[in-house]
C-alpha cells in the first residue's frame, strides 16, 4: 500500500509540470489574441466633437489649399511616409500568415513598422523581426543573413505597430519581415519587403 501511494505521489509530481509546459506549448493554437493599433499620426489627431475623421481631413486639406500659394516646389509630406512593404506569406502549410507589413519613415527620421489586415497562426514566444534576407525559407538562411528582433508579436491578429530602434536602417538591412517562434526557433511567415511607391 505505501509503494502504491509512493507511485501515486510520484505521479502527480511529475505530471504537473508536464501539463503546465503542454498547456504553453497547445495554448496558443487554442487562443488566439486580437490587437488593434492606431496608426500613430491618427492617434495624435484629435477629431471635434460632432465630426467624422473624413470630414475633419477634408476641411484641413481645402483650408491648405486657399491659404497656400503657388509654390515652385512641392513641399515634403510631413507625416509618415511609406518606404518599404511586403505581404506575408506562408512558411508552410502549418504556419501562416496573411496581411502587409509596411516600414514609415515619421516625420523625425524614425522608422515604424506597421502591420495591416495581419494574422498568422499562432504560438509561443512568437517575436517580430527584420531580417536582410528577402525571402528566407529556412531558419539557416535566415541566421546567414542576420537579423534584428524587434519585438514580440503583440497579437496573432489585427493591426499593430513596431518601433524599429534609430540604429538600424531598414532601408539598407530589411529585406523581410520574420514572425519567428523562438523557442523552437521556426519561421511562421515571412513578408519580403518592396520599395514603396
Amino acid at each position: 500500500m505505501r509503494k502504491r501511494n509512493i507511485l501515486i505521489i510520484a505521479g502527480i509530481v511529475v505530471l504537473i509540470p508536464v501539463l503546465v509546459v503542454a498547456w504553453w506549448l497547445l495554448r496558443p493554437l487554442l487562443v488566439s489574441q486580437e490587437v488593434d493599433e492606431a496608426f500613430p499620426l491618427a492617434a495624435m489627431a484629435v477629431v471635434p466633437p460632432g465630426m467624422t475623421e473624413e470630414r475633419v481631413e477634408a476641411e484641413m486639406r481645402a483650408a491648405a489649399d486657399e491659404n497656400m500659394p503657388e509654390m515652385a516646389e512641392p513641399m515634403p509630406p510631413a507625416g509618415p511616409v511609406a518606404v518599404a512593404a511586403g505581404n506575408f506569406r506562408d512558411a508552410d502549410s502549418f504556419h501562416r500568415g496573411q496581411g502587409t507589413a509596411t516600414i514609415y519613415r515619421q516625420a523625425d527620421d524614425t522608422y515604424l513598422l506597421r502591420f495591416e489586415d495581419f494574422r498568422v497562426t499562432n504560438g509561443p514566444d512568437l517575436r517580430v523581426l527584420l531580417a536582410a534576407a528577402a525571402n528566407p525559407q529556412s531558419r539557416g538562411e535566415l541566421q546567414d543573413g542576420g537579423y534584428v528582433e524587434l519585438a514580440p508579436l503583440k497579437g496573432n491578429i489585427g493591426s499593430q505597430n513596431y518601433e524599429i530602434p534609430e540604429d538600424v536602417d531598414p532601408l539598407a538591412e530589411g529585406g523581410s519581415v520574420i514572425i519567428y517562434c523562438r523557442p523552437f526557433q521556426v519561421i511562421f511567415s515571412v513578408a519580403p519587403l518592396q520599395p514603396a511607391g
